[in-house]
């Protein structure tokens, strides 16, 4: 099943490898390297599967997490798969919209792979 992803990473390696990885998977992504691009792009009429974004934006702390809320008010139906280099503390989770996940830096190809399945199968 084809999807399309929004990666939300201010790395910009990190999110120019993560979208040749998903091309390779057959899915479509839309890419932003901050909170405002990222909302630009929901707000839009494109249609979007997942929100796959890191916590920690370099223009905002959690930023991250306050966008994967604004976009599900935007959008309810959508998917939201974290990510962070940095340690989950159980005060974070609390914070996390509720039924999204977190995926751990570094991730490999395989676990994030697994990860959009399983979200698209949800």
């Amino acid at each position: 099943m084809m999807a399309v992803i929004l990666i939300v990473e201010d790395d910009i390696l990190i999110r120019e490898l993560t979208e040749i990885m998903i091309h390779d998977w057959g899915h479509q992504t839309l890419s932003a390297s901050d909170v405002d691009g990222a909302l630009v792009l929901l707000r839009s009429p494109v249609h979007i599967d997942i929100l796959f974004t890191d916590i920690y934006l370099k223009t905002a702390v959690l930023g991250g997490i306050e966008l994967a809320r604004q976009a599900i008010k935007l959008r309810p139906e959508l998917h939201v798969l974290y990510t962070t280099g940095n340690a989950v503390t159980n005060a974070m989770q609390t914070q996390f919209v509720e039924g999204t996940h977190c995926l751990r830096k570094p991730y490999t190809p395989t676990h994030l792979q697994h990860s959009f399945e399983d979200l698209l199968a949800a």
